[in-house]
């Protein structure tokens, strides 16, 4: 469903615009003193968060950079990681990455984090909401 990975209750709101959403990661990232961090919150991205990254002289000498710059704008925490910075980003295992790719891709493209969903047992299609809001959620 979430590549691993559980989003959560969205854990932050304005105005009943939900504009921060929870979310753990499949495998966490592991900081310099070897702690792991799975758990943290990523925050709806702005015009200047998708613009501003694309001045940058490493998105232009690689294009695959923007994600990592993008991610590191929107994720506002991180276990107890100070502050999540391009290095922060760079060191996520593969499937981290991808899970985060996919969650911010759904809230700033498709406007919820819904995903169609089959039973791989009975073949039945539903959808389930991978933020938790649905009843027996996450």
């Amino acid at each position: 469903m979430t590549t691993g990975g559980t989003a959560v209750a969205p854990a932050g709101a304005a105005r009943g615009l939900t504009t921060e959403f929870a979310f753990e990661l499949p495998r966490g990232y592991v900081d310099d003193s070897g702690q792991l961090h799975r758990d943290g919150v990523m925050r709806l991205a702005t015009a200047r968060d998708e613009i501003m990254p694309l001045r940058d002289p490493r998105v232009r000498d690689n294009e695959a950079y923007l994600t990592v710059l993008l991610l590191a704008r929107v994720i506002t925490r991180l276990g107890s990681v100070s502050a999540v910075t391009p290095a922060v980003i760079e060191g996520l295992f593969a499937p981290d990455l991808a899970f985060l790719q996919d969650l911010y891709r759904r809230i700033n493209q498709e406007g919820h984090t819904h995903a169609a969903v089959t039973c791989p047992s009975c073949g039945h299609a539903f959808t389930v909401d991978v933020a938790g809001d649905a009843p027996g959620g996450f």
